[in-house]
């Protein structure tokens, strides 16, 4: 099992910048591919970015053009680089780990708050 920890969310101005970092530990890293998600209130999972198997990212709309999904093997560590951020990117932020090859449910972190000011 892997363990992942978020962290670099708080409180920005829109127009503004925020890195988000996940941490894991546990099970080889290179096991997975790795995402970004968020959640507003009231509102469903939404994907940011997603490595897929052959290397590449998908990155979803609301991402597209502003975030960069960044990853750090040696780190175990992936980041989400978030620029010209508007008050509705206002969310909880969670980094989830999907094993490859497998069916297995991801393993998600505990979230970190991301408020958007206007």
């Amino acid at each position: 099992q892997v363990q992942l920890v978020e962290s670099g969310g708080g409180l920005v101005q829109a127009g503004g910048s925020l890195t988000l970092s996940c941490v894991a530990s546990g099970r080889d890293f290179s096991m997975y591919v790795m995402g970004w998600y968020r959640q507003a209130p009231g509102k469903q999972r939404e994907l940011l970015a997603r490595e897929l198997s052959g290397g590449s990212i998908n990155y979803g709309d609301s991402a597209k053009g502003r975030f960069t999904l960044s990853r750090d093997n040696s780190k175990r560590t992936i980041y989400l680089q978030m620029n010209n951020l508007k008050p509705e990117d206002t969310a909880v932020y969670y980094c989830g780990a999907f094993e490859r090859w497998s069916t297995v449910s991801p393993t998600w972190g505990q979230g970190t708050q991301v408020t958007v000011s206007s």
